[in-house]
């Protein structure tokens, strides 16, 4: 393989005009960076203007260091002065750098003579590996002298590889400068092979990459910084949905405890199964609410969307439900009802909600579904699904109408209200099955409590996609 140029030897430029136009294109890209750069906070206090800042940053660094690197391509090796001194303002003296370290990304070339011992080094060489002009080259030998101890081996190693080997050296390592600082300087060079076949001598480029790699750090320090401000924000929301969910609901043991234990009489009991760890509270809820009269309310549904926003939503829902209902509005109207507010609503969503009314006395339950599933009744060792009244989504279709259906109830009967989720990753279909399965469990259970606890053994499964409510009623 030839040796590559160094700085002392001359070449022909690059064609000027393909190279010309790209530093013009490299240019006016700048420019416009440049300019989005001046419009980002410079000491912002939030993550986001910092991220911002710090990839402009970077941006510049690596369109200044592009820029230094097509005008060296069209120009060719600059030569070395006859006197070593001249380009420098005094004996050991180093040129400044210019912004965003644009001198000091320039590329340097070297290249060492296994045969003769000797070695030869650009005037970029010396720049970036802070040595005076003056001062002869380093031998491979002494060039891990300015090596910081911790990179040393590395550096070794790589050399070793390419002599040896016939390897090519593509890394990084950092020197420490006679003024005292540390730069990070990427090296990259190949053996150059006798006729024999020996490794004649070794040429090598180095680049100071220490502004990119500090740009690069803070881009992902601010980009480290803005996920956990994010994750903060995400599990502060988590925690306040769930509270405000937690708030609303009825508490999930002990439902109803009738100081007048006449025939008909519910026992219930409720459980809402979270989805997994870090998911955001969905709009699934249950309800029961005793009236004046003896009758009692039960109601089941799911909103659309998850977090503080649909938990906001779902309490809206829950105080219009629990007002038309102590009014007196039969479920059909109450449903009804609850489709205009939803369709009002400042945050237009959809839900499904089931809706029922039972009176005591007569045992009879009568109920109204808006696209929910229906309830499933068990009697007698077996579990069928009631038949559903009309009804579509709430927030689906304005000034749509629901029907409603009764059910008259024997003492012993049981009835399961839930919402979609049950089974993970499966409709309400595959739910229905497996609680039809569970018919001669449940109907052997003593209490409420003991069915649910039958249900939540069934479907309560490690991880889950979605909440999902279960609402157990007992006829006494």
């Amino acid at each position: 393989m030839p040796s590559p140029l160094s700085a002392d030897r001359s070449a022909a430029p690059a064609r000027r005009g393909a190279v010309d136009a790209l530093i013009s294109q490299t240019r006016r890209l700048r420019g416009e960076m440049d300019a989005v750069r001046r419009e980002a906070p410079v000491d912002g206090t939030e993550p986001e203007d910092r991220w911002q800042r710090a990839l402009c940053d970077l941006a510049m660094h690596q369109l200044d260091d592009l820029d230094t690197h097509l005008e060296q391509l069209r120009d060719g090796p600059p030569p070395v002065p006859a006197d070593p001194t001249a380009s420098v303002s005094g004996a050991g003296a180093l040129p400044a750098a210019s912004p965003h370290g644009a001198l000091l990304s320039r590329v340097g070339s070297a290249e060492w003579n296994l045969l003769t011992d000797e070695a030869s080094w650009s005037g970029e060489m010396y720049r970036i590996l802070g040595r005076a002009p003056t001062a002869p080259p380093l031998t491979l030998d002494e060039l891990p002298s300015l090596v910081v101890d911790e990179d040393r081996p590395m550096l070794t190693a790589m050399v070793t590889d390419c002599l040896v080997d016939a390897k090519p050296i593509d890394g990084e390592f950092r020197v420490r400068r006679s003024d005292g600082g540390v730069r990070t300087v990427h090296m990259m060079g190949e053996p150059v092979l006798a006729p024999d076949g020996s490794t004649a001598s070794m040429w090598a480029v180095l680049r100071d990459v220490s502004e990119l790699r500090v740009s690069q750090r803070t881009v992902r320090e601010s980009h480290d910084s803005l996920r956990r401000r994010r994750d903060r924000a995400r599990a502060a929301e988590l925690r306040a949905a769930a509270e405000l969910r937690e708030a609303l609901l009825p508490p999930p043991r002990g439902l109803q405890r009738p100081a007048r234990r006449e025939p008909g009489a519910l026992d219930l009991a409720a459980h809402c199964l979270t989805s997994s760890a870090g998911s955001p509270v969905g709009g699934d809820w249950y309800d029961v609410l005793e009236l004046p009269d003896g009758q009692t309310v039960l109601g089941v549904g799911d909103l659309t969307g998850h977090g503080v926003a649909v938990a906001s939503g779902m309490a809206t829902l829950l105080g219009a439900l629990r007002g038309t209902a102590t009014a007196g509005i039969a479920p059909g109207r109450l449903l009804g009802t609850l489709n205009r507010l939803v369709d009002v609503s400042a945050r237009p969503a959809l839900g499904s909600a089931l809706c029922a009314r039972y009176r005591p006395g007569t045992r009879t339950l009568t109920w109204a579904q808006a696209g929910h599933p229906a309830p499933l009744l068990f009697r007698d060792g077996t579990g069928r699904l009631l038949s559903p009244p009309r009804g579509v989504l709430l927030g689906a279709a304005p000034g749509t109408s629901y029907g409603q259906a009764d059910e008259v109830l024997e003492r012993g009967d049981l009835l399961v209200l839930h919402t979609d989720g049950l089974v993970s990753g499966h409709g309400g279909p595959a739910a229905v099955r497996r609680l039809l399965g569970l018919a001669p469990r449940l109907c052997a259970a003593r209490t409420a409590q003991d069915c649910l606890r039958t249900v939540v053994e069934e479907f309560g499964d490690a991880e889950r996609a979605d909440d999902a409510c279960v609402l157990v009623a007992r006829i006494g």
